[in-house]
């Protein structure tokens, strides 16, 4: 071989020993974690600790993986973060100072903390480092094993000078067992738990601890220092039958009878369904007692929980309880995902019939158009094909198909159109304008018109939000999907017949679309405005018509016959209907006398006379100004109303624009197309101001388009001189063109900016083809809204500081929810459970305020101390009851410790044979403690009689099916 012939290939076979073992890389890397987290030499921090600071104080921790060879560890180091750690640096100075961990062992203001680390609560200790099994690992079960790692950590302390407490985590994860150890000059605590399923008979008392303890320290002195004991009993109650179901009965005469919480149409249900406190915890603890004060063995005890020093209870709640709110909310959001449009969830059958009339619809439509009418129009109008079909499908559906019950079916329509009785029973109904808004909740909407606002949702008198609040319950309670869709089918058939009949509707303010709010209350509004305009162009009709009639029969002994009679006539054929209500066309005019009648009516007048007869249109003079070529006023003319949009629709203007690109063609073209209601408004001008010309229009219209100054003339004489500004006199001016083309027409007369009729069907066919879907998502910021509304009303009853900082920070979340217009569902959907989570904690406050009720008669001091009581009760996870056994609050968890115990020996008798015991057996007032806890601790000299006094220390739990011992035991190292 080569290798074997080179005398230097040697060297490279030479063994080296030096390498370190997987067991010594591991210590050298525990340490090294050790110095990363500063953890070597003295502890710092105060040597003693403020009462309850273990559970008011913060707890921080530090992770970091190790391995030892390819097995994963995880260690932890938990501390308490204390403010000020230089406090008490003197001690730390000292040499012969004990690690902190040895004074936490014997310091008693912070025994049995309601929160805490397992081995914060059983050593009492403020700072310690934890070595476990990684997650997909094993647990360390064999001896030879847990020798091994308690070991390594041994070495680590004693290289790294580390007096932080370090545990290593073993058998099983659910036994919480820990081994560990606290090394200090010349001292160590060794840290030992003993885990048992059953407890020991004759440790099952206070006299066979003390046995075992005494016998762990091996103490030979002869008078043996003083054991300090503390104790804590638990006992749970869980029985709470005594007291009122969380929900009222229902009321079974009631059209909604037989639902639990359910509620009228138009609010919310609110609380839980089953009780959301499961049980009760009580605490009595005797914190300071010495051996053989108190007595405990298996023959006697003087530990009884009335004559214990201090109460402290805590309660558990039930996960997840069923709350309405919640229940409701989820419901209606889950319509969100649904595909089906409203033909396929209410069949093919309903379809088809819609078909039919929609064809005779048509026709009537067609037969409209014909130069004869042989059928009254009356009977072929919209609304009556409309009501017609109403019935037809109500006619043709089974009562068992009918998704939506009739009487609930008009009671829902009679909530959202309250108006509707009033305009059956009233002849009068049309000429009076329908209320928009309801009076009786102006002070709330002032309280939640902010919150509207932020939620892009609708006011909450307003009809949509009625209506969401109707969906929301009708999903529930009423059919679900397919209900909501006949409800909606319904909804938009009252609202075809309101504009078909010019009835307003109900429950929305009146003007232009707010932009402010969601897209389907802007649609609503869109329509109202359409009404509104019909309505008002209606009543100006009747007036001139009014006059015109006066007119012909003062003229009538001269014969002369208006040239617009014979139009007005043959319009007044159709009775009861708009003239303009069928015309879809953007070429519609208002009816009134052309142009040619005007400038051809005979007059004997001057040109004067004639000018001011021909003026239309005036509202009042404008500033005293008068006309440049005349010394005619200038006056303010009747204008159009600019036509009102929906964010929809400006969407799609805006989209259109941008799409004529920034040539000059598609730029004129752009102007020409925003200049409809500029245009409107000259025509308006020029008819209420005859001669006009453009600089009159621009001092009215654009004052800053029309420049003045002082000029000396040929006299030397100051005159003031305007003229046009740079931009009006540019070539090609919008202005200039438009004015060019300026009609001298009054605005009733010109072509509407707003085609009210055209904009209607525009809506009633958008609101027509909304899935359920869309509904919902439509509808969502509004019952948001209405189920933050609900828990600000609800907490306004309990008075919960935290649940009012909950609601506003959902509010503001919220807000950033709903304003994008595409949802972020998962985001929404966790809303969703914040806001029954908030639901639950008052539901809790409220259930525990039934518990805690004040008897009649109650002291005004005692029920202030009760109400702090309760409301400590869902911030704190442990209250102290105030007096124990003696207080108010005590005097109560007695009473209801004593009925649960009376109502399980009650239960006992029925489900046995009952024989007669004489009557001497007395239920106690308590059941057996589910829980024992008793601490012991003394500070004696170990192992020998000449070695330090050092802290011992032995927590005991006992538990119908769990024993566990958790002993400190220190011992010198130096003189031993």
């Amino acid at each position: 071989m080569a290798a074997d012939s080179d005398p230097e290939s040697e060297v490279f076979e030479i063994t080296d020993f030096t390498t370190a073992s997987e067991w010594e890389r591991f210590v050298s890397r525990v340490e090294e974690v050790l110095n990363d987290w500063k953890l070597i030499g003295n502890s710092a921090g105060r040597s003693t600790l403020g009462k309850g600071i273990y559970t008011s104080g913060t707890w921080g921790e530090k992770n970091q993986d190790i391995s030892f060879a390819d097995f994963k560890f995880n260690i932890t180091h938990y501390f308490l973060k204390q403010e000020s750690e230089k406090d008490d640096g003197q001690d730390m100075l000292e040499e012969d100072t004990f690690p902190l961990a040895m004074q936490d062992l014997l310091c008693m203001n912070n025994d049995f903390p309601p929160r805490a680390h397992c081995l914060v609560r059983w050593y009492g200790i403020r700072e310690f480092v934890v070595i476990s099994p990684g997650t997909n690992c094993e647990a360390i079960i064999s001896e030879s094993k847990c020798n091994l790692l308690l070991s390594s950590i041994s070495i680590s302390l004693a290289n790294s000078g580390c007096q932080v407490p370090m545990f290593v985590q073993i058998q099983q994860k659910w036994r919480r067992m820990y081994a560990g150890e606290c090394q200090g000059p010349g001292v160590r605590t060794d840290f030992e738990m003993v885990h048992l399923r059953k407890v020991p008979s004759q440790y099952n008392h206070l006299s066979g601890l003390l046995d075992i303890f005494k016998s762990k320290i091996g103490c030979s002195l002869s008078p043996l220092p003083p054991v300090i004991i503390a104790i804590r009993f638990t006992y749970i109650l869980q029985d709470w039958q005594q007291h009122s179901w969380p929900q009222q009965p229902p009321d079974f005469d009631t059209l909604l009878g037989g639902e639990v919480g359910a509620v009228e149409f138009g609010k919310l249900p609110f609380g839980a369904c089953e009780e959301p406190i499961s049980e009760l915890h009580l605490a009595t603890t005797w914190p300071h007692l010495t051996e053989g004060i108190v007595v405990d063995n298996d023959v006697y005890s003087d530990l009884d929980p009335l004559q214990a020093p201090h109460w402290s209870v805590r309660v558990r709640t039930a996960e997840n309880p069923q709350c309405l709110l919640g229940d409701f909310l989820t419901e209606f959001f889950k319509l969100c995902c649904r595909k089906e449009s409203t033909e396929e969830i209410l069949g093919r059958g309903l379809a088809e019939e819609e078909g039919k009339e929609n064809s005779d619809i048509s026709s009537a439509l067609s037969k409209l158009t014909e130069p004869a009418a042989t059928v009254p129009i009356s009977r072929l109008s919209v609304s009556s094909m409309v009501h017609s079909a109403r019935k037809h499908i109500r006619r043709r559906r089974h009562i068992d198909d009918s998704p939506l019950n009739t009487d609930i079916l008009n009671s829902v329509l009679l909530f959202l159109f309250p108006d509707a009785a009033v305009e059956k029973s009233s002849e009068n109904s049309k000429k009076k304008p329908a209320q928009s808004n309801t009076g009786g909740k102006a002070e709330q909407d002032k309280k939640s018109d902010n919150l509207y606002l932020q939620l892009k949702s609708a006011p909450s008198d307003s009809l949509t939000y009625r209506l969401a609040l109707c969906m929301c319950v009708v999903n529930y309670s009423y059919g679900g999907l397919r209900a909501v869709a006949h409800l909606w089918q319904e909804f938009v058939l009252e609202l075809r017949y309101r504009w078909e009949n010019n009835y307003l509707i109900y429950g929305l303010a009146g003007g232009p679309p707010d932009l402010r709010c969601c897209l389907l209350h802007q649609k609503l509004q869109m329509l109202n405005c359409c009404i509104e305009r019909k309505r008002a162009r209606d009543e100006a009709r009747k007036v001139l018509e009014g006059s015109k009639e006066s007119e012909r029969r003062s003229s009538s002994h001269q014969g002369a016959r208006p040239a617009q009679e014979s139009s007005t006539s043959t319009k007044e054929v159709y009775p009861g209907k708009s003239w303009d209500s069928w015309s879809d066309s953007e070429d519609e005019f208002f009816e009134c006398l052309s142009d040619q009648g005007d400038t051809e009516v005979p007059h004997a007048e001057g040109n004067e006379d004639r000018s001011k007869k021909k003026a239309e249109g005036r509202l009042h003079p404008y500033n005293n100004m008068t006309l440049l070529n005349s010394t005619e006023p200038l006056y303010v003319p009747v204008t159009q109303e600019p036509a009102p949009m929906t964010e929809d629709l400006l969407e799609e203007q805006s989209e259109v624009l941008a799409k004529l690109g920034t040539s000059a063609e598609g730029t004129h073209l752009r102007a020409r197309m925003q200049s409809a209601c500029l245009l409107s408004d000259m025509e308006s001008f020029k008819a209420a101001n005859p001669g006009c010309v453009l600089e009159d229009f621009v001092r009215w219209y654009s004052p800053r388009d029309y420049v003045v100054e002082e000029v000396v003339d040929e006299m030397d004489n100051k005159v003031v001189k305007g003229e046009l500004s740079a931009r009006m006199k540019i070539p090609g001016n919008m202005w200039v063109e438009a004015w060019e083309t300026a009609r001298v027409t009054p605005a009733r007369r010109q072509r509407r900016l707003f085609d009210d009729t055209k904009e209607a069907e525009k809506v009633l066919h958008y609101l027509a083809v909304q899935k359920p879907a869309d509904l919902t998502c439509g509808l969502l910021p509004c019952i948001l809204h209405a189920g933050i509304l609900k828990l600000k009303e609800e907490e306004l009853k309990e008075d919960i500081p935290s649940v009012k900082k909950t609601i506003q920070q959902a509010s503001s979340q919220a807000s950033k929810l709903l304003h994008p217009p595409n949802h972020d569902y998962k985001k929404l959907e966790d809303f969703i459970n914040q806001l029954m989570a908030i639901e639950t904690v008052i539901t809790r406050a409220r259930s525990l305020k039934a518990k805690f009720a004040l008897c009649e008669g109650e002291k005004e001091d005692d029920r202030e101390e009760l109400e702090k009581f309760v409301s400590s009760l869902l911030e704190e996870p442990e209250v102290v009851v105030n007096g124990a056994g003696q207080g108010p609050a005590g005097s109560i968890i007695r009473r209801l410790f004593v009925n649960a115990q009376k109502a399980s020996l009650l239960e006992e008798d029925t489900g046995r044979d009952r024989k007669p015991t004489g009557g001497s057996n007395k239920t106690p007032d308590f059941p057996p403690p589910a829980g024992r806890e008793i601490l012991l601790r003394t500070c004696v000299p170990r192992p020998a009689p000449y070695s330090k006094a050092l802290p011992q220390r032995l927590f005991c739990v006992l538990m119908r099916e769990e024993f566990r011992l958790a002993g400190a035991f220190s011992s010198d190292t130096s003189f031993f």
